[in-house]
């Protein structure tokens, strides 16, 4: 069964990465580097303050500051832990696939995954209430995500787990803040 698993990551991998077309490629380049989205990131800040009073703001974004900390700190864990290597890395088929980024490390999970699926899911959370349209924010990570696959450095899989990490990692940081830390801010 967890052969069939891998086998189908691998095929779905491959599959999805041949799908790249060179014209597009600065776009997935640009798309998986971090710094292209801090105008973002001071978007979400710039809700906070929008949304509730400075205190309360700040004390949340600690909460997803932390939350982001955590995050990173068991996608690094793991992927010592389960030691996958990443497709670009793999001698059996990198031969045939696109790799427009050389990665080091371990594949199983994705950070990117992680940690923008944690971001975008507490921002939710946070915000909901008062932009209910912050559910667009959804489209960061999935571009985030799948641009991982395009550059050919993670698995189908590396990104689903990542994703569910993330989102579940968000909630718990939200129910941690507003049992433990929105009590006592007044």
């Amino acid at each position: 069964m967890f052969d069939k698993l891998l086998e189908w990551d691998r095929e779905t991998f491959i599959y999805l990465n041949s799908l790249g077309i060179e014209k597009y490629d600065f776009f997935w380049s640009t798309v998986t580097t971090i710094s292209t989205w801090i105008p973002l990131f001071l978007l979400f800040i710039v809700l906070f303050f929008k949304a509730y009073p400075k205190k309360q703001a700040l004390y949340s974004i600690l909460t997803v500051i932390f939350m982001f900390v955590f995050v990173l700190t068991l996608t690094d864990l793991t992927k010592e832990i389960v030691a996958r290597l990443r497709p670009n890395n793999d001698i059996d088929f990198n031969g045939f696939i696109r790799i427009l980024k050389k990665s080091n490390g371990y594949s199983f999970f994705s950070g990117h995954a992680s940690s923008s699926f944690s971001i975008t899911t507490i921002v939710v959370l946070f915000l909901w209430k008062e932009f209910k349209w912050v559910v667009l924010f959804y489209l960061w990570p999935l571009l985030f995500a799948l641009s991982r696959i395009y550059v050919g450095v993670h698995f189908p899989i590396d990104l689903m787990a990542g994703a569910l990490v993330g989102a579940g990692s968000a909630f718990l940081f939200y129910w941690l803040h507003q049992r433990l830390i929105l009590p006592y801010l007044g």
